[in-house]
């Protein structure tokens, strides 16, 4: 069980930023007919480029669904030099054709829904897996769970304070995704590492 419990860790990672890239390119699609028309044939090629990383970055979890820990962390470095491009290509897909500050706050907002949304399914999913320990091994998986619901919460507020700003720029946006993100990214591997001494 721990290895499998191992694997969700990867897939919490990998989810997240699925849902992310399909925020975005769903925001994209809904606003592309706000695209000036003579340049939206180039935006439609940019977005049809977003849609393709996507479905290979989609592609390569669902290879991995039944992949052990060790092709998983190696299928990762490639899914991170994958989600750093698409991330790239957004920025750029926003600073040529999403100038308007509400195209960039939708954006905005569809991701960070997807990313608080990713993260209280791995939440949840962590305080299921955890109910499989004894009680004297499940303390710190349950003290992570609780970390993580309650990072989460923070993130929430922080992304929600700034979505209610409405005046902020793209990049000050995205930063706050970075960062919400990166929080994730440590309260997943925290709960990782509490499982793995439960075990």
């Amino acid at each position: 069980m721990a290895t499998q419990s191992n694997i969700h860790f990867f897939t919490n990672w990998a989810k997240e930023r699925l849902d992310e890239m399909d925020a975005a390119v769903t925001s994209f699609e809904g606003k592309l007919a706000e695209v000036q028309s003579d340049v939206r044939d180039k935006a439609n090629k940019v977005l049809a480029d977003l849609r393709k990383q996507r479905d290979d970055f989609r592609d390569t979890i669902t290879n991995q669904s039944e992949a052990n820990e060790s092709a998983w962390i190696q299928a990762k470095a490639k899914l991170e030099a994958d989600w750093r491009s698409f991330e790239a290509d957004v920025k750029k897909y926003v600073e040529s054709f999403g100038s308007k500050i509400e195209h960039q706050q939708a954006t905005f907002k569809v991701q960070a829904d997807a990313q608080l949304k990713a993260w209280r399914a791995a939440a949840d999913q962590l305080g299921i897996d955890a109910k499989k320990f004894a009680a004297e091994r499940r303390g710190k998986i349950d003290a992570a769970v609780n970390r993580m619901n309650a990072d989460a919460a923070e993130a929430e507020k922080k992304l929600q304070k700034l979505n209610e700003a409405g005046t902020q720029s793209w990049s000050a946006l995205t930063a706050a995704l970075t960062e919400t993100r990166a929080a994730f990214d440590r309260a997943n591997q925290v709960a990782q590492e509490a499982f793995k001494r439960a075990a």
